[in-house]
């Protein structure tokens, strides 16, 4: 079984960086040395028309460079990737085509280069606006140079975000309050907050189970979220997902995507997509290794290593994790129409009992102020 709701968007993953960040736990790699863009560009196009194949006639909604670093491309090299997707399908006239950037790697005319190649959202990694904490979290930038990148992004793009990372190791709730308020002003409607989590494989990683690095016990945690929600929604800007903070219309829309369970092709390195292929809906993954990616692109016209079919059960899981962390909730007629099954209104009546979730009055389920910190308990409960 497989359940479409017409929302079909493209992922583009760049995965060189300029330096590797402690925390960092994404497909990401530094390359020194000379480097062939077009040879990358033209494995994209390859990629991307395999992808067409599978997935033929779909109304693209969504276009999403993610990293890595897309901003280290040059605007020709988006240009030409943004022409290869209009290629192989049909790019809605109201599509949301975002390119997430480094402050590092922002300059004026790169980014008017992006915005004629097609661009029309920024997804700045500022990370924090202060200079201790930047350069703890391995970030090449200073606060100045985020400050102008914001500004910049913002006189030229319509919609833009920046994200900042919080709970970080020796932040106080009153250094938090400062710098989101700071942040809350220069914000254009959109903001992503994350809390700062310990990835296996990373620095941080190493750090902390070597008792190097203390992190905010699970209290103080909640106090750090519980503070981030009160200040976003007094300054209109309430969260819609877990992390994701936004005036009203402008969220963003591949993210929500996503988390509304659409369809969408992973390209390029370490690219993850969920797609229907006659009626079933399959998880790709695609060679993490660059240069790898690259040669298998070569020889195969695609960089694929996986491509499972998953099961009624794995997409109702899936639907759950996505859909819960947003604000909007899930439909239980859908999570039926996608699984098979429906949600146990025991499983509903015990977790309402606890305050975790609420029923809305188009009929969604959704979690509560108080059951977002223990998100991944309740989506166990309602999956059991």
């Amino acid at each position: 079984m497989a359940s479409a709701n017409d929302l079909f968007g493209i992922y583009i993953h760049w995965p060189f960086c300029a330096s590797k960040c402690p925390y960092c736990d994404f497909n990401s790699h530094v390359h020194r040395g000379a480097f062939d863009e077009d040879a990358f560009v033209e494995g994209y196009k390859r990629e991307i028309a395999h992808m067409a194949s599978l997935s033929p006639g779909r109304l693209v909604q969504s276009i999403f460079f993610g990293g890595g670093t897309p901003s280290l491309m040059s605007p020709k090299a988006v240009a030409a990737i943004i022409d290869a997707v209009a290629e192989e399908w049909e790019i809605d006239r109201k599509a949301e085509i975002t390119l997430e950037a480094n402050p590092t790697s922002v300059e004026v005319d790169r980014f008017r280069g992006f915005r004629t190649a097609g661009v029309n959202r920024v997804s700045l990694g500022v990370q924090s606006l202060r200079p201790g904490p930047l350069a703890e979290l391995g970030r090449r930038h200073t606060v100045e140079e985020a400050v102008a990148a914001v500004r910049i992004a913002q006189s030229i793009f319509d919609r833009s975000s920046f994200d900042l990372i919080y709970a970080r190791p020796k932040q106080t709730l009153e250094d938090w309050e400062d710098e989101l308020k700071e942040a809350i002003w220069m914000a254009r409607g959109h903001l992503s907050l994350y809390q700062l989590t310990i990835e296996q494989g990373t620095r941080y990683f190493d750090l902390f189970n070597a008792g190097k690095l203390q992190m905010p016990n699970e209290d103080l945690a909640a106090d750090f979220y519980e503070l981030t929600q009160e200040l976003t929604k007094a300054a209109g800007m309430p969260a819609y997902e877990i992390s994701n903070h936004a005036v009203p219309g402008q969220e963003s829309r591949h993210n929500m995507l996503y988390w509304r369970y659409g369809e969408y092709a992973g390209i390029g390195p370490g690219a993850h997509g969920r797609l229907l292929v006659n009626n079933q809906r399959h998880a790709t993954a695609t060679e993490k290794m660059p240069f790898d990616w690259l040669a298998k692109v070569n020889a195969k016209g695609h960089g694929m290593v996986t491509d499972d079919v998953l099961t009624w059960e794995e997409q109702g899981d899936e639907f759950l994790v996505m859909g819960l962390r947003m604000k909007e909730g899930i439909s239980p007629a859908r999570f039926m129409s996608i699984s098979g099954r429906g949600i146990s209104e025991a499983q509903i009546a015990a977790l309402k009992g606890y305050g975790f979730v609420e029923t809305l009055p188009n009929g969604n389920i959704r979690v509560t102020e108080k059951g977002f910190p223990v998100l991944d308990a309740v989506v166990a409960d309602l999956a059991a």
